[in-house]
Order: C-alpha cells, then sequence, then structure tokens
C-alpha cells in the first residue's frame, strides 16, 4: 500500500470521503481547523457537500436535517463546540439519526488552550446532552487509526443508527506521518426511514418527541436494547505484552503512544509491565479488563485529564486489584521516560 506523509486532521478527511461521507457542515477551530479547511477542498472537489455554519449549535442541526434525509454526514470540532453541539447530539440519539463528530480535545475547562487533553472523556462517552443515550465512541491512536476509523464510521452509524463520535487528541490530529488510504471507496444505500422528499419515503416520519409515557419508555428501552447489542458487537481494543503482565497500564489517545515506548523500555529492564488501549469508548472494554485485574498486582491509568477513564476501570474490576491514576492537565503531556519512571515507583513499592 503506498503511503503519503500527511496531517492526522488531514488524513481523517480522506479516510471519511473514502468511507461514503456526503456532507460536511462545520465551523473551524484550533486545534481541528484543518479538517473544515480540507473539507472545503476535498469534499468540493469530489461533488460532495461541504458548508461552513455560523455556529458549532448550526451545523449539529443541518447534521439532523441532511441525515434525515439520508446522506452520510460529518462535522468536526474540539471540546468548546462540542458542548455547545450537545442539545442536537440528544435530538439525534432520540430520532435514531446515524452521524460522525470528530473531536479534536483541547485543554479545558473554558477556552483553556489549544493543547491536547482527554477531557472530554466524560462529555462524549456519557451521553453528553441530556436524556438515557449513547454515542459509539472510536479513539484513535495514529494517524492511520484517524484514517481507518473514518472509513468504518459512516457504516457503523448506519448499522445502529447511532452518533459516532471519533474522539481524538491535539497531537495525534497535528502529527504528520506515513498513512496508507483504501483503495475501494463506500457507499452507503438507500434508507427505508429516511425522507427523501418522494413518493416512497412519503410515510416516514423523523422526530425525537413522544407525547405520551408508555411510547417514551418503549423508546428508552429499545435504545438500551440497541446500545448493549452495540456492546457485543463492536467492544474493540488492544493489547501489547500483557501476556504474563504483572503491571498493567491502561490508557488510550496520544497517552497509548507514550505507554506503548514506556513498556518497551520497562520491559528491557525486566519488569513485565503491559499496555492496554480501549479502541472503543463506548462500548468501554470492561470484560477484558475485568480478566486482567485477576492476573496484574496493580492497574495504572495514565489520562490527560482528572481521571475520567480511570472511573470506568475500577468499574470493571470491582476491588479486584488496585487502580492508580496517572494524571497530567492543560496540555502537558508525559515523555516515555516520565512514565516509566512512575510504574518503575509504584512496582517496587
Amino acid at each position: 500500500m503506498r503511503k503519503v506523509l500527511i496531517k492526522g486532521n488531514d488524513a481523517i478527511v480522506r479516510g471519511a470521503l473514502l468511507g461514503g461521507a456526503t456532507h460536511f457542515f462545520g465551523y473551524p477551530i484550533t486545534p481541528a481547523s484543518e479538517i473544515a479547511q480540507g473539507a472545503a477542498n476535498l469534499f468540493t472537489r469530489s461533488g460532495r457537500t461541504f458548508l461552513q455554519a455560523e455556529s458549532e449549535t448550526s451545523a449539529i442541526n443541518m447534521i439532523y436535517g441532511a441525515a434525515s434525509a439520508g446522506g452520510r454526514i460529518m462535522t468536526a470540532s474540539s471540546g468548546p463546540g462540542v458542548a455547545l453541539m450537545l442539545e442536537g447530539l440528544s435530538y439525534l440519539a432520540g430520532a435514531e439519526l446515524p452521524s460522525v463528530i470528530v473531536d479534536v480535545q483541547r485543554a479545558g475547562p473554558g477556552l483553556g488552550n489549544i493543547w491536547p487533553e482527554q477531557s472530554d472523556y466524560n462529555m462524549c462517552c456519557k451521553g453528553g446532552g441530556h436524556g438515557s443515550f449513547h454515542n459509539i465512541v472510536l479513539a484513535p491512536y495514529s494517524g492511520q487509526e484517524m484514517t481507518d476509523f473514518a472509513y468504518r464510521a459512516f457504516d457503523i452509524a448506519d448499522a445502529y443508527r447511532m452518533t459516532v463520535i471519533i474522539l481524538t487528541d491535539a497531537y495525534v490530529g497535528q502529527m504528520m506521518e506515513p498513512v496508507g488510504f483504501p483503495s475501494a471507496v463506500r457507499h452507503g444505500a438507500r434508507k427505508s426511514w429516511a425522507v427523501y422528499g418522494d413518493e416512497s419515503s412519503r410515510q416516514n416520519l423523523i422526530t425525537s418527541i413522544v407525547m405520551n409515557q408508555s411510547g417514551m419508555s418503549e423508546l428508552n428501552i429499545m435504545l438500551q436494547e440497541k446500545y448493549a447489542r452495540a456492546a457485543r458487537d463492536l467492544t474493540d481494543w488492544d493489547e501489547i505484552e500483557t501476556e504474563d503482565a504483572e503491571f498493567l497500564l491502561v490508557a488510550f489517545g496520544i497517552t497509548a503512544r507514550v505507554a506503548s515506548t514506556a513498556v518497551t523500555h520497562l520491559r528491557e529492564n525486566g519488569l513485565k509491565v503491559g499496555l492496554l488501549r480501549p479502541i472503543t469508548l463506548f462500548p468501554f472494554p470492561s470484560e477484558r479488563i475485568a480478566e486482567l485485574a485477576g492476573q496484574v498486582k496493580l492497574i495504572a491509568v495514565a489520562e490527560l485529564n482528572n481521571g475520567m477513564m480511570a472511573q470506568d476501570v475500577e468499574l470493571a474490576v470491582r476491588g479486584g486489584c488496585d487502580v492508580r491514576k496517572y494524571n497530567w492537565y492543560g496540555g502537558m503531556v508525559p515523555s516515555a521516560e516520565e512514565l516509566a519512571s512512575r510504574v518503575r515507583e509504584d512496582f517496587n513499592g
């Protein structure tokens, strides 16, 4: 496969087009702005639709409308912008409309700065908007995975009629790496439930409002069953050196890249350390983490926030072993040496 040296943010646009994206609605924000810029160029050149909205609130409502009409729709933003989309994300979940949202995380709270954090974890993985809903959340840690996940995301969104969030960070989005692209272009099929403005779809209705208690209850029960099905079908993760590990690191995104190098250094020094990297943050690989908790003496969760994913790890472990939190804030990313030093202290402590 021929590879191109390309930024993660640019790679995700190409992956989305090859995956069958038909529309991009968005508003630029650092460190995600290259995605809107790339979409403005490549979507229009490919005969697809690009429109810069006047705000993120407008963009998410454009997504609602175009998804209702059967399109394969996406946007990209960062934490402050995604926060403005939460009402719309809830509406998309209630109406069972598929879409793809890219969140290139930056430091917060507030406007914060443009350096990487992973503090949108709870917002994206726990629903975000009002109501008992979930989004599927994919966590790439390389430019190649930015492409691959965007390529797959529209099929997943259509299959489950859910929003797929690609939750990345400023480092992964801004890094240039060699990336290979798939040769086949995917296309979405006609959707039996969509409103196409023709005779065959005249009876279709897209709405998130159900004006009676029993109907709203039935919708929520059906949604929970769908989320459980997604958990059975989609849960994914990667493991490094876990076969004989006595100490387990858990990390995602750029922190997993650092942790992978740290594991190599620690193994070279005789410490049996492994890494589990969740690829899906929802659904979360709780069962596998629980299995490893029965094998290792200690788990440490490394993330650029106050321990958001660590809470899910603790729930999965259920007291099976101690869980430590390694946290960084404000755009600070640990070096492999710094992370390895923390592990040595706890391993030998």
